[in-house]
This record gives structure tokens, C-alpha cells and sequence, in this order.
């Protein structure tokens, strides 16, 4: 099992920055990638950004492309999410999750969260206009 506990939400103004913690703990060898999702009222989850656990390619939605960057500390088995010129549309829960396996040279951006196996409790990010 591997457990995931976010942190660094909170309200912001628009055009403001929050990064956001993933640590992971546990069976921490068995990730192979990660992602953050967000999910906001009457909303579905969707996609926020992915990594791979061993490095590489990193992927975003387009709607963040150029204002949030994912990246990885290893030594601390945490992932984080900085959200830079934020907007009101932004507002949602944040989820970061891990998944133990995808096929090679898949695109982060195209795999659902159904196909994530480990999730956090999510946090709150409110930006105001």
C-alpha cells in the first residue's frame, strides 16, 4: 500500500502562486507515475499534470501549460505542484495520486484517474477574483 497526504492549499488571489505537497510513504518502490487532479463543484476530476517516478517527460493539461510545474524530490518521496498566476477557474480540490504501472511511452494526459490505484484526501484551493 502506498499512502499520499497533500498539502499547500489555501485561498489565494488571482495572479497569485500556492505549491502544492504530495508526500508519499509506504510501499514507495511500487510507483511508476504520478498526477495531480482537481475536481471542482458539479465538476468532474480531471487531469492537472503527471510524472513519472524515475523522471522524464512531464505532462500537463492545457488549461495550466505555462503556469503550474510538477515536479519530484525521490529522497523525500514527494511530488509538488506549483501554481503560478492563478485563476478564479482554477478553484477546485486538488488530488495528487499514483499509479504502480502504465504501458511505456503512454501519455500521462490520456490515462483516466479510474486508472490511478493510491489517492490523497485532496486540498482546497480557492481563488478569488
Amino acid at each position: 500500500q502506498v499512502q499520499l497526504v497533500e498539502s499547500g492549499g489555501g485561498l489565494v488571489q488571482a495572479g497569485g502562486s500556492l505549491r502544492l505537497s504530495c508526500a508519499a510513504s509506504g510501499r514507495t518502490f511500487s510507483i511508476y507515475a504520478m498526477g495531480w487532479f482537481r475536481q471542482a463543484p458539479g465538476k468532474e476530476r480531471e487531469f492537472v499534470a503527471g510524472i513519472r517516478w524515475s523522471g522524464g517527460s512531464l505532462y500537463y493539461a492545457d488549461s495550466v501549460k505555462g503556469r503550474f510545474t510538477i515536479s519530484r524530490d525521490n529522497a523525500k518521496n514527494t511530488v509538488y505542484l506549483q501554481m503560478n498566476s492563478l485563476k478564479p477557474e482554477d478553484t477546485a480540490v486538488y488530488y495528487c495520486a499514483a499509479a504502480r504501472f502504465f504501458a511505456p511511452g503512454v501519455d500521462l494526459r490520456s490515462v483516466g484517474p479510474n486508472r490511478y490505484d493510491y489517492w490523497g484526501q485532496g486540498t482546497q484551493v480557492t481563488v478569488s477574483a
